[in-house]
């Protein structure tokens, strides 16, 4: 079974972006939870088989702080 890693962002105007990595898929939407429909719907796309995939979704956040 394929897994797929994708990068999960938030936009700093608003929603989530994610980009896959060594794939060239991405995606977007206004909340976390549209976004994971849209990654499988854009996995789907992407890929014209049958084939089960594991998609994982690492989300990453930077944060500055100054001290």
């Amino acid at each position: 079974m394929t897994e797929l890693l994708f990068k999960v962002e938030e936009n700093p105007d608003e929603g989530y972006t994610a980009k896959a990595l060594g794939v060239s898929i991405f995606t977007q939407a206004n909340s976390y939870e549209l976004l994971k429909a849209s990654v499988i719907d854009a996995v789907h796309c992407h890929f014209d088989d049958e084939q089960k995939r594991i998609i994982r979704l690492r989300y990453v956040k930077d944060e500055i702080i100054f001290t």
